[in-house]
């Protein structure tokens, strides 16, 4: 590869609730029916209190961040219309009275096939696309990905209160997330025919319904030419989701710069990882994590550190570095989603507060130019 400009997607999934109570609102159909009317197309999620938007393909970071934000705005005014309220927020806030799920044949098949596991979602979370030429490619690239990927759940960890209560955890979405079986880390596989032996054994078995349920953390994308990352909770701010997105993408150019030198990535152990993932999905951007290349515990803001120094050629050649590094400390400073909730509930005591907390984030920088 000449640079680290790989093309670049993300995939945004939002909560609707109802904007005087907080409570997740079963209203995606009509949300997305207006939104088709102002040129954005949203899909329907498994539960009819959420929806997703899809960005258009970019090489530009700048460019992505600008789609993010006028996505958002949109999305926010056609909610309001429908009278619902937009969240960028890993799971709900608040109590929530039931999640039903959207009718369409595929749900329908999956409420029927997993119970309450459908049922107990409302989990929404952030997907980087970036374009890799074959499976083979992606899957190699995904062995490389898998020691970061708690670092990059600690950084956008956007969970901490469910059912008006602290977790004890900054992604409580990641810890629902894992009960489905083709959920979490992905395993280390030697070739992309490994890895359709694998999936063949949990169609084989019902496992998953189809190849749209293999839903690991990295994975070739089902429907485009792209390596999917789908770590994270969704950030709660557009500038984190464009900070996630360069980060990924410079991660995969370093993996296919190894890969092109002829070195493939290391057998990190799931052992290992599942401890880093518990870790990261507790503590998110506070206290220590774990890195998986070797086990070392060291403060989690000493582990995304790390990450940036390794992913910094690739970002100098995109020329990313610069809004990285910027972002990331105005993260720092600010702190992630889930510290924003912690904060709002601890100080001011009222889950309400929290949701009102939720709601500015969403919309924080939509509005500049």
């Amino acid at each position: 590869m000449d640079d680290g400009r790989a093309t670049v997607g993300v995939e945004e999934e939002f909560l609707l609730v109802d904007p005087r109570t907080g409570a997740p609102l079963a209203r995606n159909v009509e949300v997305a029916r207006t939104a088709e009317d102002i040129g954005i197309d949203l899909q329907l999620e498994l539960t009819r209190c959420q929806v997703e938007a899809s960005t258009a393909v970019h090489t530009d970071i700048a460019e992505l961040h600008r789609q993010l934000r006028e996505l958002r705005r949109g999305i926010s005014s056609c909610a309001e219309q429908n009278d619902a309220r937009l969240l960028a927020v890993g799971i709900p806030p608040t109590v929530p009275h039931e999640f039903p799920v959207t009718q369409t044949p595929r749900y329908q098949r999956i409420e029927e096939n997993f119970g309450l596991l459908a049922h107990e979602q409302g989990l929404s979370g952030c997907h980087v696309h970036i374009g890799i030429p074959d499976c083979e490619t992606a899957i190699q690239v995904s062995n490389y990905l898998r020691p970061w990927l708690p670092q990059l759940l600690a950084m956008t960890a956007n969970s901490a209160i469910y059912r008006g209560t602290e977790t004890g955890f900054a992604s409580w979405r990641s810890i629902l997330w894992r009960r489905w079986p083709s959920a979490g880390p992905p395993p280390y596989f030697e070739s992309a025919r490994d890895y359709e032996a694998m999936v063949a054994m949990m169609l084989n078995s019902g496992s998953i319904l189809d190849k749209q349920m293999v839903y690991w953390d990295v994975r070739p994308s089902v429907s485009f030419p792209t390596v999917e990352i789908r770590v994270s909770d969704i950030p709660a701010t557009v500038e984190e989701s464009a900070l996630l997105a360069a980060l990924v993408r410079a991660i995969v150019v370093m993996a296919r710069k190894s890969l092109a030198d002829g070195h493939a990535a290391p057998a990190v152990p799931a052992e290992m990882l599942r401890a880093a993932y518990w870790k990261a999905a507790r503590s998110g951007l506070v206290g220590d994590g774990v890195d998986p290349h070797d086990g070392e515990v060291a403060p989690v803001r000493t582990l995304l550190r790390r990450l940036i120094d390794y992913a910094a050629p690739a970002l100098e050649e995109a020329g990313d570095r610069e809004f990285v590094d910027e972002a990331f400390a105005r993260l720092l400073v600010r702190g992630n989603g889930a510290l924003r909730q912690l904060t709002a509930l601890r100080e001011r005591g009222d889950v309400d507060d929290v949701v009102e907390e939720v709601a500015r984030a969403t919309l924080e920088g939509c509005y500049q130019p």
